[in-house]
């Protein structure tokens, strides 16, 4: 088709440095401006960036832009303006206003052009992921109105009504399709609904209707996602800081049911961290830690438990998060834990706080980076501590951290990053629940179409 029109759940371009993780912001992103590499089920390759090259140790590395990359308005991209864009996205916030970690690990990192076309990076210690960082990087420019809506990428921003509507335009001739529309209704069966009046040719995020995917004569695809379900637990205090009690809430919890119940059974159970989809899981060849109350209730009760628990949850993000607390409240309290739980209207204040380490016994939350040194330097090092660290600390984990960090090889990192996933399943710092699918569809005829496991929908990949 020539011409393709989409459903999304939003229609925004981010201003320069802002990183996120919603996926049709993703979509969007994607399809205008190019990231400097690119990500793929753990491995990173060519994008902007078309090589690269490392010192033995990993601390000085020199990565060349495409020959030829220009953005969309003819001007040929420079190392100057890589520089531009990595500086705004190491200052960047999240969408709750919250800072991201990409400066800390950059911190005391010369950032500087080697020669037009090639950006050397010098680190004060080994960082084996810096490509996969960089993944997240994108490169833009700012139009005449102060948005930043000129980039590299395969389409180019044609017309747009803020936060309602944009077309884009295929950069190459005789690429199909030739433009796409895409409108915001946050609505899913909205959504859905223009699928059957002809009003859209594609719609996004169709798990999040009442009625499972499928049927009325439209393509369906499914996709699980890198996204992490789970909840926090207070390492720092009260019964989680033992580990019994962490295992003991993991065994207790039956995660197939809360997807069976509240998600049509579109996810799969998490086993530990990150996905299937991270570096090192398929190393780790884990399976889910079992349901197991029984177990569960003896390693209660040898940590103590009894006194009633506190649950935090916001009323979304992550989606139906009052219902998973409700369901895993109930096998709680089934192996001998009490819990009551406490919601919270206000989602970023409920981020912030949870950044603050106010997350009661337990809050529930979600995973976003694809990259396993992220959520592994964020959320799990005691050495780091970084900004969702919540108390967790193993002396044995740390150095096994440090080495998969100074990893150089792709196999060797990973299989290092397997042995940290497999001791994180041993003595689990959260409530593992599961990594939920993604659904989209098209009406007849429709090909082309392509979604990665991170959520984002591309066009033109053949049938």
């Amino acid at each position: 088709m020539n011409r393709l029109t989409v459903a999304l759940d939003r229609v925004y371009f981010p201003p320069r440095g802002r990183i996120t993780d919603d996926t049709s912001v993703l979509t969007l992103r994607s399809l205008v401006f190019e990231p400097l590499c690119q990500w793929r089920d753990g491995v990173v390759g060519p994008a902007l960036f078309a090589s690269w090259r490392h010192d033995a140790e990993g601390r000085v590395w020199h990565f060349s832009i495409r020959p030829g990359a220009r953005f969309h308005d003819g001007v040929a991209c420079t190392v100057e303006h890589v520089r531009d864009s990595i500086a705004a996205t190491l200052e960047g916030q999240d969408m709750f206003g919250m800072p991201w970690s990409y400066a800390r690990y950059l911190a005391g990192a010369r950032i500087e052009a080697a020669d037009a076309m090639t950006l050397r990076i010098a680190t004060p210690e080994p960082l084996a992921d810096l490509p996969e960082i960089l993944a997240e990087f994108f490169v833009a420019r700012d139009a005449p109105d102060g948005q930043a809506l000129i980039g590299t990428g395969p389409y180019c921003v044609a017309a747009q009504q803020a936060d309602a509507a944009v077309d884009l335009d295929a950069v190459e001739a005789g690429s199909q399709p030739a433009r796409l529309r895409f409108f915001a209704e946050k609505d899913a069966e909205a959504r859905f609904a223009m699928l059957l009046d002809g009003s859209a040719d594609v719609a996004l995020n169709l798990e999040r209707r009442a009625a499972a995917p499928g049927g009325h004569g439209l393509r369906w695809e499914r996709m699980p996602t890198t996204l992490s379900v789970m909840f926090y637990l207070n390492c720092a205090a009260g019964l989680f800081a033992s580990p019994k009690a962490r295992l003991a809430a993991n065994l207790a919890v039956d995660r197939p049911a809360i997807l069976r119940q509240l998600f049509h059974g579109m996810g799969v159970p998490a086993t530990s961290i990150v996905s299937p989809f991270h570096l090192g899981m398929a190393e780790a060849g884990l399976t889910p830690i079992p349901h197991d109350p029984d177990r569960a209730r003896r390693l209660f009760a040898e940590a103590g438990a009894g006194a009633e628990i506190l649950i935090r949850t916001p009323t979304h993000m992550p989606d139906r998060a009052p219902e998973i607390a409700a369901m895993v409240a109930h096998d709680l309290a089934r192996a001998g834990c009490p819990a009551r739980i406490e919601v919270m209207e206000d989602r970023p204040d409920y981020a912030r706080q949870v950044g603050d380490k106010r997350i009661g016994d337990m809050a529930i939350f979600d995973s976003s980076p694809h990259s396993t040194f992220r959520v592994l330097n964020d959320k799990i090092s005691a050495a780091s501590r970084g900004i969702w660290w919540q108390g967790h600390d193993d002396p044995a984990l740390e150095p096994m951290i440090l080495a998969a960090n100074r990893t150089m090889e792709h196999g060797a990192r990973a299989a290092a990053y397997a042995r940290c996933l497999a001791r994180l399943q041993a003595d689990p710092p959260w409530l593992y629940l599961f990594h939920p699918e993604e659904a989209y569809a098209a009406r007849p005829g429709v090909t082309g179409l392509t979604m990665d496991h991170r959520g984002v929908l591309g066009f033109g990949g053949g049938d």
